[in-house]
């Protein structure tokens, strides 16, 4: 197991927090809670060890298409490929911007 954690500039806010994704059916879970510091703080937890450059060229991609939410994500990794991990996380910034 690897933990890795990035931080990145953010503006945009979401309303609550969300969760998206199953880590246990091989796949990746996703956790966001909102605050009001202008970062968004990634920790990942990963099966795949060595893998960091992955997830930084996934949030430098992310970043380049979407405004990065003020807030920490938890990801729960178990062996996503990068498809689904931009998914996921799609989802749960979507999920936490109409969560009530």
């Amino acid at each position: 197991m690897e933990r890795i954690e990035l931080h990145y500039p953010a503006t945009e806010q979401r309303a609550q927090k969300a969760l998206a994704g199953v880590v246990g059916s091989g796949d990746l879970e996703a956790m966001f809670i909102p605050h009001q510091e202008k970062t968004l703080t990634v920790i990942i937890k990963t099966s795949v060890d060595g893998s960091k450059i992955r997830w930084e060229n996934i949030f430098k991609r992310f970043a380049l298409l979407h405004a990065l939410p003020m807030g920490q994500l938890e990801i729960n990794d178990f062996a996503a490929t990068p498809g689904v991990a931009k998914l996921r996380i799609e989802q749960v910034f979507e999920e936490a911007n109409h969560a009530k």
